[in-house]
C-alpha cells in the first residue's frame, strides 16, 4: 500500500487565507443554488389555493427517501436574464437531476411552475436539452413533471425556436433507443409545455389539474378576442 504524505502547512497564514477565501466562495455558491426554490416558494399560497404541491414537494414526493439527488445544470442562466448578480436566478426555470424513483436511478426534470409559470426560457432549455442528452448516453429513464406556460415569448428569438425543436427532437431519439419518456402532466402546460407530453412514451394526468394546449385560454382571446374555458 501506499501512503502519500501531505506537504501542505495548515498552520501558515497563507493556508487561512485560502481557506476563508475558499469557504466564501462556497457560501455563495450555495446561496445561488437556493435562490430560485426561494423565489418559487413565495408562490406557495397560489398554488394551495389550486390544490396543487409546488414543484419540489411534488419532486420529493416522487424520488425514493433518503436517496441521493444530483442536480444537473444548477447555476445555467446565471447573469443571462440580467446582469444584476443580486436578481439574477441560476438555473432559470427548470428543476433537473439524477435521482431514484423506486429503486430506478432516472434523469428527472420539474418545470418550476412558480416562477414565471414555467415557462422555458433560453438558459431552461439549455439545461432541459443537456439532461436528454445525458438520459440517452447513460441509459437513463426520462421523467418529466409538466406545467409550463410554454416558450418565453418575451424573449422570443428565431435561434430559440431552432434549439425548442432540438428538445422535442431528442425525445424521439431516446424513444428510439428503447429508453423510456414518462411525463407527469400536472398543470395547464401551453405550447411547448404540451410538446413535451405530446412526444412521451406514458403520461400520467392529474384528474382536474392536467391541461395541455397548443395555445391556452389567454392565447386564444389576445390572438382572436374569443373567451373559452380550459375545459
Amino acid at each position: 500500500m501506499t501512503v502519500y504524505n501531505s506537504k501542505i502547512n495548515v498552520n501558515t497564514e497563507s493556508y487561512a487565507k485560502n481557506r476563508r477565501e475558499m469557504l466564501a466562495h462556497i457560501e455563495q455558491l450555495q446561496m445561488l443554488n437556493a435562490r430560485g426554490a426561494l423565489i418559487s416558494q413565495q408562490r406557495k399560497p397560489r398554488f394551495e389555493a389550486r390544490g396543487q404541491l409546488t414543484p419540489r414537494e411534488r419532486l420529493a414526493r416522487l424520488l425514493d427517501p433518503g436517496m441521493p439527488f444530483l442536480t444537473v445544470g444548477n447555476l445555467a442562466g446565471y447573469l443571462l436574464d440580467t446582469s444584476d448578480p443580486e436578481k439574477s436566478i441560476p438555473g432559470s426555470t427548470i428543476i433537473s437531476g439524477i435521482g431514484f424513483i423506486s429503486g430506478v436511478r432516472c434523469m428527472v426534470v420539474v418545470d418550476d411552475s412558480g416562477i414565471q409559470a414555467g415557462s422555458l426560457t433560453s438558459a431552461g432549455g439549455y439545461r432541459l436539452r443537456r439532461s436528454e442528452e445525458i438520459a440517452l448516453q447513460q441509459k437513463l429513464p426520462f421523467v418529466h413533471l409538466v406545467e409550463s406556460a410554454g416558450g418565453d415569448l418575451l424573449n422570443y428569438t428565431v435561434e430559440g425556436f431552432l434549439q425548442g425543436g432540438a428538445l422535442f427532437g431528442n425525445l424521439a431519439k431516446l424513444s428510439k433507443a428503447g429508453i423510456p419518456v414518462i411525463s407527469i402532466l400536472h398543470g395547464s402546460s401551453t405550447a411547448g409545455g404540451a410538446y413535451m407530453p405530446g412526444l412521451s412514451d406514458y403520461v400520467i394526468a392529474v384528474r382536474n389539474n392536467g391541461r395541455a394546449f397548443l395555445a391556452g385560454p389567454p392565447l386564444l382571446k389576445a390572438a382572436t378576442g374569443e373567451i373559452a374555458t380550459e375545459e
